[in-house]
């Protein structure tokens, strides 16, 4: 039987907050808290202490790596005589629903962009890609939305491979969490130096479809990978506890598909919004998502109150 954690042991390097911590390495804090504030997610209360400790270390780290990649490209195009491409850098966010993804992306994408190498960070959430709601229902995958098979894969894909290619603008759908669909406006993406592309399956491959290992997968284009990992407990609360808010939120707005979940009672939403977790998003984490984690470059892994407690790196 395969052992998950001497398979972590070989392939990642183990960091506790505090000595993580000590790689910041003099990096200035470039946020207020007036800024974090429009960065946090629904029912997290990250602080600017959470940014020295984890995010600064890890912008220090992708400015790093990045700046490698770049002397290395300007090294192969000598080489090989040929003018410099003007693909972005693409750094990858996966995890489960409710585990605190689109906040880890907003940070990152507000510090990165402070240091001079690379002033232009965009921030693209593959939301947009899943099926509209009419094509879902046409499919019967109403239930299934957020699994694989949900994504519009091949407008994903053209996307991706559009922006690697260089195009000087590209057109990313967006999504409501009002209406739960699609929107008709789109997200133009002007060639930045770096894109930060967030959603549950960013990381699978072929290995995770069979039948299907001939065709690309974005995960071929992504160059940085981050895993934003917890306990499925821990999930289990914080999505519930992020749909009790929703009530007097995005569920309480006019024209929202969840409307009928505003006035529930709290303990009729609490058993509603677990019922929800067991029966699409714990199988979609245990199935689609949780077995791509080891693939990432870096897992941020979280404890109690959305706190990051280890940090595990690639060797």
């Amino acid at each position: 039987m395969i052992n998950n954690t001497h398979i972590r042991e070989a392939l990642y390097l183990a960091f506790e907050r505090h000595s993580w911590a000590e790689l910041r390495n003099a990096v200035p804090m470039t946020l207020s808290e007036a800024e974090l504030e429009g960065l946090r997610g629904i029912n997290e209360q990250i602080s600017l202490d959470e940014v020295t400790d984890i995010y600064l270390p890890l912008s220090r780290l992708l400015n790093l790596i990045i700046g490698a990649k770049q002397q290395r490209g300007i090294v192969l195009n000598e080489f090989l005589g040929k003018k410099p491409t003007e693909g972005p850098y693409i750094i990858s966010i996966a995890g489960s629903v409710a585990v605190g993804k689109s906040t880890t992306a907003r940070i990152l994408q507000a510090l990165l962009q402070h240091w001079p190498e690379h002033p232009k960070v965009d921030l693209v959430t593959t939301d947009g890609f899943i099926y509209p709601l009419a094509t879902l229902k046409h499919k019967g995958l109403l239930q299934r939305k957020g699994f694989p098979e949900s994504y519009d894969t091949r407008m994903l894909l053209e996307f991706i491979s559009a922006l690697k290619a260089g195009n000087k603008q590209v057109h990313a759908p967006l999504y409501s969490h009002i209406t739960y669909d699609r929107c008709e406006d789109t997200q133009v993406i002007r060639q930045p130096d770096i894109l930060i592309l967030e959603g549950l399956n960013v990381l699978q491959t072929g290995i995770d479809s069979p039948g299907l290992t001939r065709r690309p997968f974005v995960s071929d284009f992504v160059d940085f990978s981050l895993y934003v990992d917890a306990s499925e407990s821990l999930l289990k609360e914080w999505y519930i506890n992020r749909f009790l808010q929703f009530r007097s939120g995005a569920f309480s707005k006019k024209g929202s598909y969840f409307k009928h979940y505003a006035n529930l009672p709290d303990a009729v939403a609490m058993e509603t919004a677990a019922a929800i977790w067991d029966s699409i998003n714990g199988p979609n984490l245990r199935q689609n998502i949780l077995p791509t984690r080891e693939r990432a470059h870096l897992i941020l892994q979280k404890g109690a109150g959305h706190q990051v407690t280890q940090v595990m790196l690639r060797k």
